[in-house]
């Protein structure tokens, strides 16, 4: 038999019960995919990570990610909560951990702060394709109950990528945003026609000088109708303001605060720097604050 060492972690805030849940198991090691989908359906986050021992030389560990129906490549929100779980239980200094993802190996930056912790992670490379045809952009409108005149003209229906693509939706209205009741099933479908699996809907009607945008996340293809906060779509979302230069910005540093989860009542903020060269973004990375829900043992 086998002790894992499990937490559930809030990401993107800390205030308990709120931002976005995920489970993190810190012993991994031994386990296969059937088990790891098991433990991903049981505790029913929006993600679960694993995190495993490094198996060479160029890395400090690996980790993996499972939804409660299958795996997935990368994970924002499930990254700043595996390395804050990781942080808290081996009691780490500040430091930058090489960790192999299904996308390569990428630097987690865990920076302590008094007894507490905030993590960098530096998300995959920017992909950025052409504007949806008119006949898919007109179908997902409809499939997210949206008209013509809702849409932020400045804003292309494109899909933008960090790793996990998304569809990029810019609407003008934070009060229709947060009305939204799309049709999981089409979108689903979607997905499948498009290769996408999901779809952030963001607006820069924001009340709050701080905050850039706000956005809700739909990826029903994976099991997730609604994603509380993401980091797979606040970081794309500044690659691709910066490509379609929707936003001012005269540095090779374009930073901004994005916020999530005010429909389904679990507010995070999510810090999303994009690096530019050329007038073109060239990386992305996003930081967040982190708050332990609890901590158990799964006995396998």
């Amino acid at each position: 038999m086998k002790k894992l060492i499990v937490y559930q972690i809030n990401s993107f805030t800390k205030e308990k019960f709120t931002g976005n849940p995920a489970g993190v198991v810190l012993n991994a090691d031994g386990l296969n995919e059937i088990q790891m989908q098991l433990i991903a359906r049981e505790l029913n986050n929006s993600e679960t990570a694993f995190l495993f021992s490094a198996d060479d030389k160029n890395c400090d560990g690996q980790i993996r990610y499972f939804t409660p129906t299958r795996q997935v490549p990368i994970c924002g929100h499930a990254t700043i909560a595996a390395m804050y779980a990781k942080a808290m239980e081996d009691k780490l200094e500040g430091c930058i951990l090489n960790i192999k993802t299904k996308i390569g190996v990428l630097p987690f930056e865990i920076i302590k702060e008094s007894d507490d912790y905030k993590v960098i992670m530096t998300q995959g490379a920017i992909q950025i394709d052409e504007p949806l045809n008119e006949q898919i952009a007109a179908k997902l409108i409809n499939l997210l109950g949206l008209k013509n005149e809702d849409l932020n003209p400045k804003c292309p229906l494109q899909i933008a990528s960090t790793g996990h693509s998304k569809v990029m939706i810019g609407i003008k209205s934070r009060e229709k945003l947060n009305k939204l009741t799309p049709d999981f099933d089409g979108l689903s479908k979607l997905s499948n026609q498009i290769n996408c699996n999901g779809y952030f809907v963001f607006t820069f009607d924001s009340n709050e000088k701080n905050i850039l945008t706000y956005g809700r996340m739909f990826a029903p293809l994976i099991g997730i109708n609604e994603d509380p906060v993401t980091g797979n779509a606040n970081g794309p979302l500044g690659a691709y303001l910066v490509h379609n230069k929707i936003i001012d910005f005269d540095s090779d540093l374009f930073e901004f605060k994005g916020k999530q989860g005010e429909a389904v009542d679990r507010s995070g903020v999510v810090d999303v720097k994009v690096k530019i060269a050329n007038k073109k973004p060239v990386s992305v990375q996003i930081k967040g604050d982190a708050v332990v829900i609890f901590k158990t043992e799964i006995i396998i």
